[in-house]
């Protein structure tokens, strides 16, 4: 199966099923000489990490990273970072129901038309859990950055918004609350919002926002592969992710340039920031922001009319252990895949000039 590395120089390989033995992945690129923090990994693991709180699947995998090659008297060799992390609390039979049903809105029916097979046990390859490698990568990107501060929060679940600007936002209440908001009474309304949609039977989405600060000028390479075109591919390629604006996004396609233009200030800093740090898909040392919506997710423990592998119309309701609101958990990711990327235009940036 192609589609299975991210990067270029900083580059991710990823392999496993949702209810195989174990999930893992391969970091290749990842300059010697690196002092890994394998306590500030496991962190990273445990904000992403399912059964955290009572608005998240309950499914109970610790998520210990095992590291099998790369690493070496706590630094980085240069060589291949492999490393697995074990599947402990899978029940496949709670998929049972759905071996030969394509449930709506999921990968069944398209990995089932695109291969003739498919892992039904909790979406095998196409699910979710496939992420934690991608966080246990991004935890080493992000110390490979250590100057660059990677911040994501929820800044809207349903149709509650956070209404309060970057700069006026508590960020050590992100991680104070389930719901991952920076602000307690937003963060309150959402979680109880979260709760009623669960007790229904349903999901929700919502939106996560990423500010990225302490970004060096320059990163970003010419026409196909912009900053903001590797951000977006990047962020696009989560599970459940339906779009992505930076800067000002969509809202920018309703303003005059007059009032959309970035006006510089002597030393180069702009005084407005409606480009999100990124312009000519180079970055200009302002903070990079970005917004990423995701959909409610597929499964829903109502019933709903389906076919299955014979084109017969079925009935089916969705069981075993899932999120009402995946926003919470993909904080974590979100912040991972800005780090991947950065990590991979910062040691391309170091091949521009002498």
């Amino acid at each position: 199966m192609a589609g299975n590395s991210f990067g270029k120089l900083f580059r991710l390989t990823t392999f496993g099923e949702s209810h195989g033995e174990a999930i893992g992945g391969i970091i290749d690129g990842c300059p010697a000489g690196l002092t890994i923090d394998l306590e500030k990994i496991q962190q990273e693991m445990d904000r992403r990490k399912p059964g955290q709180s009572a608005i998240v699947t309950q499914r109970k995998e610790p998520d210990s990273v095992k590291f099998l090659s790369g690493i070496f008297e706590g630094k980085t060799t240069g060589t291949p970072i492999g490393f697995t992390i074990e599947n402990s609390n899978q029940k496949s039979n709670d998929y049972s129901h759905i071996k030969d049903v394509y449930r709506p809105s999921h990968a069944d029916y398209t990995y089932d038309q695109k291969y003739g097979n498919r892992d039904y046990r909790g979406g095998g390859r196409s699910s979710a859990r496939e992420t934690a490698c991608r966080v246990a990568a991004g935890a080493i990107a992000k110390q490979l950055l250590q100057d660059i501060k990677i911040t994501a929060y929820t800044s809207s679940v349903g149709g509650i918004q956070l209404q309060k600007k970057f700069q006026e936002l508590e960020l050590s209440e992100i991680e104070k609350n389930p719901v991952r908001c920076p602000d307690s009474e937003t963060a309150k309304r959402m979680e109880t919002y979260i709760k009623e949609i669960r007790s229904q039977g349903d999901t929700v989405g919502g939106v996560v926002e990423c500010v990225i600060s302490n970004v060096p000028k320059g990163l970003g390479e010419p026409v196909f592969d912009k900053l903001h075109a590797a951000m977006g591919a990047a962020m696009l390629s989560i599970n459940a992710v339906k779009g992505f604006e930076y800067g000002s996004g969509f809202a920018g396609s309703a303003m005059k340039g007059s009032e959309h233009n970035d006006l510089f200030e002597p030393d180069g800093s702009t005084i407005s920031n409606f480009s999100g740090g990124i312009q000519g898909g180079i970055s200009n040392g302002m903070d990079i922001v970005f917004r990423v919506a995701f959909k409610p997710v597929a499964t829903i423990m109502q019933k709903q009319k389906t076919i299955n592998a014979e084109g017969q119309e079925v009935e089916m309701k969705g069981k075993g252990r899932h999120d009402p609101c995946v926003v919470p958990r993909a904080i974590p990711i979100v912040e991972a895949m800005a780090a991947l990327v950065l990590a991979d235009y910062y040691l391309l940036n170091r091949t521009s000039k002498i």
